[in-house]
């Protein structure tokens, strides 16, 4: 396996699908080992083969990242296969949208612990290993939910302004050890993520949304992650924005 991230080890959540999928590939084609991580064991194992069998290395690791007591046994299995950690991908992520006063407060709830607990658990997870390595690469895949907001999807925005402010104040924290954090923050992208919502007026809505425009692919976030990981340690990419051609919003 030949490439820019050869004896580099990542980990990437929410790689069952979309953009956790596309990233592991991609990752997995610069020569990057990396240990998979979602619910799905099924979807793993099928993904580790397509790695494994383009020659790349993985490590399958099925979890629920918003159970606490997940975090040490996904990093410790990460280390204990490869020694090592150089990459963390905080992909995993749901959008449970609908209007505030019609919402159901545990969809928020669920979006709270999974977009942003569970990214700043697993960061946490990782930090001391980065420090003690004097180097390390936390990218975390916000959205433009995370900048701009609109009707109908509070909640959300919540979950991914806090993504947004948690990366900053961890990338001036972190700088010091050299470590690096990315922010991700993509537009519409097709993946499966529109199937979630329980609010049919806003399912809909996103629907409709989606199809009035040409969506990102996976692979276009992918493709982004792999082009802020692989710059010369000096170069931290702290934001990539990144939207479809014809969104407006």
């Amino acid at each position: 396996m030949t490439g820019t991230l050869v004896g580099k080890v990542a980990i990437v959540t929410g790689a069952s699908a979309g953009i956790g999928k596309a990233t592991a590939i991609a990752l997995s084609r610069e020569g990057a080992k990396v240990a998979i991580v979602a619910r799905r064991g099924d979807r793993l194992d099928t993904l580790a083969q397509q790695i494994t069998a383009a020659g790349g290395d993985a490590l399958v690791i099925v979890a629920d990242i918003t159970d606490d007591t997940a975090i040490p046994t996904i990093v410790e299995k990460t280390r204990t296969a490869w020694g090592q950690i150089d990459i963390l991908v905080n992909n995993a992520g749901i959008a449970l949208t609908g209007e505030i006063a019609n919402a159901d407060p545990a969809d928020w709830r669920r979006m709270i612990e999974l977009n942003l607990l569970a990214l700043m658990n697993l960061t946490h997870g990782v930090l001391p290993i980065f420090q003690a390595q004097g180097t390390g690469h936390i990218v975390n895949v916000s959205s433009v939910a995370g900048r701009t907001v609109r009707v109908g999807i509070g909640g959300y925005n919540v979950s991914k302004w806090g993504v947004n402010a948690f990366s900053e104040a961890l990338r001036l924290e972190v700088s010091k050890h050299n470590i690096r954090v990315t922010v991700i923050e993509p537009g519409m992208v097709n993946t499966e993520i529109d199937q979630h919502i329980s609010d049919a007026n806003a399912k809909q809505r996103s629907q409709e949304l989606r199809n009035s425009i040409t969506p990102l692919e996976s692979e276009d976030i992918a493709s982004a992650i792999v082009y802020a990981v692989t710059q010369p340690p000096r170069v931290n990419v702290n934001e990539i924005l990144i939207r479809p051609t014809t969104q407006t919003w």
